[in-house]
């Protein structure tokens, strides 16, 4: 049943992440009035926020676009950081939005950071425990053992409180990317559309996560709950 579920949500995020590519694709095809690459956009929203510690980078990959609050940087992929167009602006005008929140001590922000070192633990536990289930015998086998299914549980518990978390941390971030947006006047009409749009599918991707995690954790204490009858 669990790697039925976790097939199943593995479909969902691989159609949902083939449909965001897809669109990210088109709207880069769709060139900003303004003429301003996704870094001049950034720089411009830092700059409009009063945020003048933060820097503007470029990494590579695709969809690899992320705002790192270690070192204050907004890292932007090439066809972002380069590209004049609806895509870049909204991504730029995104990633900024986490700027912002970090300078403002978003609540979200700040406990999703917070997490980050108890949730790679957590996952370094789960790992450890299946690989013990399968290499260690019934010993350590999780669905004989109510301990280890616990164990599970608490640490399946604070990841998908992480996933949860992340929610409204992108959400929020989108409003206020599309909020500054409008309000300059570099997205409008159409452009602003797209740009919502294509926000807005991102944010699925975060849904689908959450969704998925939480699935997961409810089977196991299901799982746990029967045993104990």
């Amino acid at each position: 049943m669990l790697f039925l579920i976790i097939g199943f949500f593995m479909v969902v995020s691989m159609l949902v992440g083939m449909r965001l590519k897809n669109r990210f694709n088109a709207y880069t095809k769709v060139p900003l009035k303004s003429g301003l690459t996704g870094r001049e956009v950034a720089e411009r929203m830092l700059r409009d926020s009063g945020i003048n510690d933060v820097q503007v980078t470029c990494v590579q990959g695709s969809l690899t676009d992320h705002y790192n609050p270690a070192n204050k940087t907004v890292n932007l992929s090439p066809e972002v950081y380069n590209g004049a167009s609806v895509s870049a602006a909204a991504v730029a005008a995104h990633e900024c939005g986490h700027a912002v929140q970090h300078a403002t001590a978003y609540p979200f922000l700040q406990f999703r950071s917070a997490m980050v070192p108890l949730v790679n633990i957590s996952n370094q536990v789960i790992n450890f425990i299946f690989l013990a289930s399968i290499f260690g015998g019934l010993m350590f086998n999780m669905y004989d053992n109510n301990t280890m299914l616990l164990i599970i549980i608490v640490a399946q518990g604070a990841i998908t409180l992480f996933s949860l978390i992340t929610l409204p941390v992108e959400f929020d971030a989108t409003r206020r990317g599309l909020m500054w947006l409008n309000s300059t006047g570099l997205t409008y009409g159409e452009e602003h559309e797209k740009a919502s749009h294509a926000l807005r599918l991102a944010a699925t991707t975060y849904v689908v996560a959450a969704l998925s995690s939480l699935t997961v954790l409810l089977y196991y204490i299901m799982m746990f709950l029967g045993r104990r009858d």
